[in-house]
């Protein structure tokens, strides 16, 4: 985040617009609208500001700039094109702290002045920090187009009734789940209808019922996080991440993915990786159980699919066994994910009649795979969790009978922005793993396809993913 979001209480408090023309009348007006008092700096005035003066909505001071002028100011905003005083009032404002913007200079401002969607009382902010002020503007337009003109109505009607909730519902979980459920359902339909009456009637029944229901037992939600790319999830995961009490969430789940959930979530990582498990599979299937039986929504996120290679299996095997509702929610798993990302057909007419899915982590010191049916022709194998193992994973399938000019390709944290490939053979892929340093999450995938969709390359061979 490169700025910090925050609305500011302008109601009766005194600012100060320096300039005279259009840009400054569209400030004076968004500033009036929030209920400041405007006071307007400038030598001459052109347009609506004039009228805004002649309608004695904004005091005029028709004289130049004084340090003095900025006493009893809440905020400041610079709309002139003069750049030298542009950089007189930037600076006398921050040597009193006071905020300040300069239109269109966001190197002389200490806020950015975002693009506005206004449903009072529910307002919308969007800012590109400056960089690139007509998408902002764009993105507003999308969402006016998408959000009921009546929303400031639901959110009115739920004022009445904020702090009788409050009192009736101590713990701030059901006051949540409540509210979700009244903006959801029946209530909130006739609220935005503006059927105030029929929603005053329905909630009140709902809040009575609420006070009445007893503890009830939580549910765990086992959901796909995809491979790393926020955008892949699936709806249903979204709306689960912005319902959840509690996101467990495994190493595999990308930055950007667990930032979409409900930000006073709590986040509990049980990441495990070779030789580091924070938790046992026994001690986290004991803690989803006892998260639930608390009465909690639990999002168990995890990479990808939940049940390839996710031990996903097992956890639905505990928490069915002590009673516990689960559903699982699929994802994009790794291999689709990034075969996609690097354009690699896992199938393909010629090349590739057949796609085995397989994990390549070691177990009493050895790789329990089945080499004979893996090293046959004209298929391609994805390896799960296999780098660490490369070499292995390369002797075993040559000696089974696949050439050792067999294409390999590795993908690094696929699908996103930290993508990375390597490209080379069953012979030269150990080296150029190592050579490539890589440290995240990676994805082995070995067949004829690759060399169709990247091409053979013997030696050394490293792309971002911007690099096809």
């Amino acid at each position: 985040m490169q700025s910090f979001p925050i609305f500011l209480t302008l109601q009766d408090r005194a600012v100060l617009v320096v300039g005279g023309g259009e840009a400054a009348a569209r400030k004076a007006e968004l500033l009036l609208a929030a209920g400041a008092r405007v006071s307007l700096i400038a030598d001459t005035v052109v347009g609506e500001i004039a009228q805004l003066i002649a309608e004695a909505r904004v005091s005029w001071a028709g004289r130049v700039f004084d340090d003095h002028d900025l006493d009893g100011m809440a905020l400041v905003i610079v709309a002139t094109a003069d750049e030298a005083l542009q950089a007189r009032v930037s600076h006398a404002a921050r040597q009193r702290s006071l905020p300040v913007n300069v239109v269109d200079r966001p190197a002389l401002s200490s806020f950015i002045m975002p693009a506005i969607v206004d449903r009072a009382p529910v307002t919308i902010a969007i800012s590109t920090g400056g960089a690139a002020p007509a998408l902002a503007r764009r993105l507003r337009a999308e969402i006016e187009r998408a959000l009921p003109a009546t929303i400031g109505r639901l959110a009115r009607f739920a004022d009445i009734f904020r702090e009788q909730v409050r009192r009736t519902l101590e713990r701030p979980r059901d006051r949540r789940r409540f509210w979700d459920r009244v903006f959801a359902g029946r209530i909130g339909e006739l609220a935005l209808a503006g059927d105030e009456i029929a929603a005053r009637r329905e909630l009140i029944r709902l809040l009575d019922s609420a006070r009445t229901e007893t503890a009830s037992l939580g549910m765990v939600h086992l959901v796909g996080a995809g491979p790393g790319d926020p955008d892949l999830l699936t709806m249903k995961a979204h709306r689960l991440l912005q319902q959840a009490d509690i996101v467990v969430h495994d190493r595999l789940v990308s930055p950007e993915v667990l930032a979409l959930a409900r930000r006073d979530a709590e986040r509990l990582y049980v990441g495990k990786r070779r030789g580091d498990h924070r938790l046992t599979q026994t001690e986290i299937n004991d803690r989803l159980i006892s998260l639930a039986r608390a009465g909690n929504s639990v999002v168990r996120l995890k990479g990808g699919d939940p049940l390839v290679f996710g031990r996903g299996g097992e956890e639905i095997e505990a928490l069915v066994a002590a009673g516990i509702p689960v559903e699982v929610v699929p994802g994009i798993t790794a291999a689709l994910g990034c075969a996609a990302s690097a354009a690699i057909p896992l199938t393909h007419r010629d090349h590739a009649r057949s796609c085995v899915f397989v994990t390549g982590q070691l177990r009493d010191g050895t790789i329990a795979l089945d080499w004979p049916m893996l090293a046959r022709p004209r298929q391609t194998v994805v390896i799960y969790m296999g780098v660490e193992n490369l070499g292995l994973i390369a002797a075993r399938l040559e000696e089974h009978g696949l050439p050792a000019d067999t294409p390999v390709a590795l993908v690094e944290n696929g699908t996103t922005s930290r993508e990375r490939r390597v490209v080379g053979t069953l012979a030269t892929i150990e080296g150029q793993a190592a050579r490539a340093r890589l440290t995240g999450p990676t994805l082995c995938m070995i067949g004829e396809v690759i060399g169709v969709s990247l091409g053979r390359d013997q030696e050394f061979r490293f792309e971002s993913r911007m690099g096809l």
